[in-house]
């Protein structure tokens, strides 16, 4: 049974993917001429907010211009590409909104070519010496005394496979569930949040803990490689050179100060329990996990995670918008939202009754009319005026039966029926009095005391 239920929860969940996929496809722009984007453009009414394109452009620019791999001319590919890409309707509905991110990936990769007489000095001691200032011990040096390759792996995972792999979860989720303003927020904080880190690093270099580890605290030069730190461990363990090609080649070797890797893991965290709150344990779970693996592989200390966290949270709350903050953001997008709710619903109204419930109501004799007066129905009697014998039941009155037809006439018309089998001890007064029954004409003495003699039995 528990496994039937498993299934079952497992097609479902397919189920939704694909619709939402589907949906998500459908909504995109499928065309590929040019001439949709520059009619576009004619008609677009710049504001100031345009003017950050222009930013985009000089920052472009200046690391192109710095940029010495890949040379003249195959650098010129990429501005190129880069035209083309948005002026096709399909692509620029990816890459426009994707700006910020690009922005920070040509940031990162050409600052390796700055000239280092251009470069600030680079700071050794700072880190550790407010390190111990502000918590009293080195922390990041405390949770590495002790390894196992069961914590390696632990760490390795969100810090060296899912810092690179969640930023693109999270856009697809975001993408398939939600509003596409939504996915454009994303692309702009998180572009926008790394581009800053980045430069803060350039202007601001600090060295991280695996080079306190090798070299102490003797002063650092540009011409020095960076370390894997921990992560030698797992290339030890999976028989590569992946961490310790890659960062040994790193752009930003003194970049300890913020921790990006934390920041992201910050930034991913709000935006998920943003945006899917039923998730929130879980991401935050993932972030502070991947807290301690910063410092657990040497690659940060725990002034370098609060600032890379501190510099998310900033980011977030700046690019919020008003309109996608409390239930708004939890709309789906065009295609799979819920189903549209009825002007019943919308007004606060009582729906339409089915016909057979239509039909009880119209029928109901239990509640009597709160519009009109009480009637006593138990000895209802034709002739006006007259007062049965017996005692009178009263009928109570029940509240709530405003808006409801009376059904005094109906209980007349019931009192009626075979009214000669019931007396005045069944609860019932008599009826007869209540018709004049005409004599037949020319029908003698015998049908007239044949009808009078009936009438006394009755009586």
């Amino acid at each position: 049974m528990t496994a039937t239920r498993h299934r079952g929860g497992l097609s479902r969940t397919v189920n939704t993917l694909v619709q939402a996929l589907v949906a998500a496809v459908g909504r995109l722009d499928k065309s590929l001429s040019p001439t949709v984007t520059l009619d576009r453009l004619r008609k677009h009414h710049f504001t100031l907010a345009d003017s950050v394109h222009i930013f985009h452009i000089a920052n472009a620019v200046w690391w192109l211009t710095l940029m010495q791999v890949p040379g003249y001319p195959l650098k010129l590919a990429i501005p190129v590409l880069w035209t083309l890409a948005l002026i096709i309707p399909f692509t620029s509905q990816f890459f426009v909104p994707a700006t910020p991110i690009f922005t920070y990936l040509i940031t990162y990769y050409s600052s390796r070519f700055i000239p280092t007489p251009w470069r600030p000095e680079i700071s050794v001691s700072l880190l550790p010496t407010l390190e111990s200032v502000l918590y009293g011990a080195n922390i990041s040096d405390i949770l590495t005394r002790f390894t196992h390759p069961i914590l390696d792996i632990i760490a390795w995972l969100p810090y060296g496979v899912g810092h690179f792999i969640i930023p693109f979860f999270v856009a697809a989720f975001l993408w398939l569930f939600r509003s596409k303003e939504s996915l454009h927020l994303w692309a702009r904080a998180f572009g926008y949040f790394n581009f800053c880190g980045v430069v803060i690093q350039i202007f601001f270099p600090c060295s991280a803990p695996w080079y306190e580890l090798i070299h102490g605290l003797t002063p650092a030069n540009y011409t020095m490689k960076g370390s894997p730190g921990g992560l030698a461990r797992i290339d030890a363990l999976l028989h590569s050179q992946t961490y310790t090609v890659g960062f040994s080649n790193a752009p930003v070797v003194f970049g300890a100060f913020p921790s990006m890797h934390a920041g992201c893991a910050t930034i991913e965290a709000l935006f998920i329990a943003h945006f899917f709150p039923q998730t929130a344990r879980y991401v935050w779970l993932y972030a502070g996990v991947l807290y301690w693996a910063t410092m657990y592989l040497t690659h940060h200390y725990l002034i370098d995670v609060v600032g890379g966290a501190c510099l998310a949270i900033a980011f977030f709350y700046l690019f919020l918008p008003d309109d996608l903050r409390g239930e708004v953001a939890l709309a789906p997008p065009a295609g799979l939202g819920r189903p549209q709710k009825s002007k019943y619903e919308v007004y606060d109204l009582d729906g339409p009754a089915s016909r057979g419930a239509m039909d009880a109501a119209a029928f109901d004799l239990s509640e009597p009319s709160s519009d009109e007066e009480e009637v006593d129905i138990t000895y209802r009697s034709p002739n006006p005026g007259t007062t049965p014998n017996g005692t009178a039941v009263p009928v109570p009155r029940k509240e709530g039966g405003q808006g409801k037809k009376s059904h005094r006439h109906t209980a007349s018309i019931a009192s009626l029926i075979r009214g000669e089998e019931r007396s005045a001890e069944d609860g019932w007064s008599p009826v007869a009095a209540a018709f004049n029954i005409p004599q037949q004409r020319g029908g003698g003495s015998r049908d007239g005391s044949r009808d009078r003699s009936n009438g006394d039995a009755r009586r």
